[in-house]
């Protein structure tokens, strides 16, 4: 092969390189047009079975006394901005940067891989719920596990310590929004689920007799 030939192909192949570069640029700005993103500072549910104790990994019974309720989370969110300015003048928010978040998906699974929805893990689901994050932090509540799902397998079939009598879960989170200009924006957080009829609740001992 000669050198003009050689040349020849050299010149092609940063061609091609640059054009799939600039192929990969643009897919990135798509993906978030939005100058603010969000950030979970914090994220925390509470059995329904109990639905005033939070804690960071949720027990989820799937039968309390014969009955089925859903199980809350909860997630606080904080704004921050891609570009921070320089160190000595920080960038801050504008109105035109504020998030609002209007819908959410959660999803299952397990670390064993087995997580075929309605087998092995619940199915995921879509749900709404809005709240708007400025500049000081915002705490949203979500249904994190539907009462539907503790009606199906395989959790139904948890009821009484049937089937493996636990199964251990990640749930995750992807919650989305837009900014005030319409840029769509996203964020994803994951908590530990386990799924399994806990004991009841004790129920209150009777007052004595006078």
């Amino acid at each position: 092969m000669n050198t003009a030939t050689i040349r020849r192909f050299a010149t092609l192949g940063l061609l091609a390189a640059a054009l799939t570069g600039a192929a990969a640029c643009g897919d990135t700005v798509r993906e978030g047009r939005s100058p603010a993103y969000l950030v979970i500072m914090d994220m925390d549910a509470a059995s329904g079975a109990d639905d005033q104790e939070f804690s960071h990994e949720l027990s989820s019974d799937v039968a309390t006394e014969g009955a089925v309720f859903e199980d809350l989370g909860r997630v606080t969110f904080r704004l921050a901005l891609k570009n921070i300015g320089p160190a000595g003048a920080p960038a801050s928010p504008t109105t035109n940067n504020i998030i609002t978040v209007n819908r959410y998906i959660v999803n299952y699974r397990r670390s064993d891989g087995r997580n075929t929805p309605g087998v092995d893990v619940p199915y995921g689901f879509e749900a709404a719920g809005t709240t708007t994050v400025t500049t000081a932090d915002a705490q949203m509540s979500f249904i994190l596990v539907r009462a539907q799902a503790k009606l199906e397998p395989p959790l139904k079939n948890l009821r009484g310590g049937g089937q493996s009598g636990a199964i251990g879960t990640v749930a995750e989170i992807t919650f989305y929004g837009k900014d005030q200009t319409g840029n769509d924006v996203s964020v994803t957080g994951s908590i530990a689920v386990t799924f399994a009829d806990w004991a009841d609740p004790d129920a209150e001992s009777p007052e004595p007799e006078a």
